[in-house]
């Protein structure tokens, strides 16, 4: 039986090795720790989940098919309509009960009220939901979902 080589790949140094050795490679792949926190965190500011260094994000919300720092492959997420609805539910509880609560108090017109919170809820979302993609894309990396599970480390 031969042993295992360490060879550079464009992704760092990655294990060589012959067929009977593949089982354990898998087992050591996918027992390695990807931590939460650390992915939510690198997601929410867009960056890859694995190295941080990377862009998660080709254009708006477009997500890069392999990191180009350290090629993780990024494709296999399905984030769908899911960072819509968290924006959705995010800036609903944040800005009804501001508008709720500016109307109680101040009573402003209501051309005042869409000329503040039209653009405030805009803004809001605009802002909140490549953070929250980002985010639920390395919830998915983190917990090996949708074939994030085949990747090593």
């Amino acid at each position: 039986m031969k042993s295992p080589e360490i060879q550079d790949w464009p992704a760092g140094p990655m294990l060589q090795t012959h067929s009977n050795d593949i089982g354990t490679l898998m087992e050591r792949t996918l027992s390695a720790e990807r931590p939460l926190k650390q992915a939510l965190r690198r997601g929410f500011f867009g960056t890859c989940p694995n190295c941080g260094d990377g862009k998660l994000f080709t254009k708006y919300l477009k997500v890069e098919n392999n990191c180009q720092q350290c090629g993780e492959a990024l494709h296999h997420h399905e984030a769908d309509d899911a960072p819509a609805y968290f924006t959705i539910l995010i800036v609903g509880h944040i800005l009804v009960p501001l508008a709720l609560i500016a109307e109680k108090t101040w009573s402003p017109s209501v051309a005042m009220s869409i000329g503040i919170w039209v653009p405030a809820i805009i803004i809001a979302c605009l802002v909140l939901l490549p953070r929250i993609k980002g985010a639920l894309v390395s919830f998915q990396w983190s917990k090996r979902m949708h074939g994030f599970n085949l990747q090593a480390g």
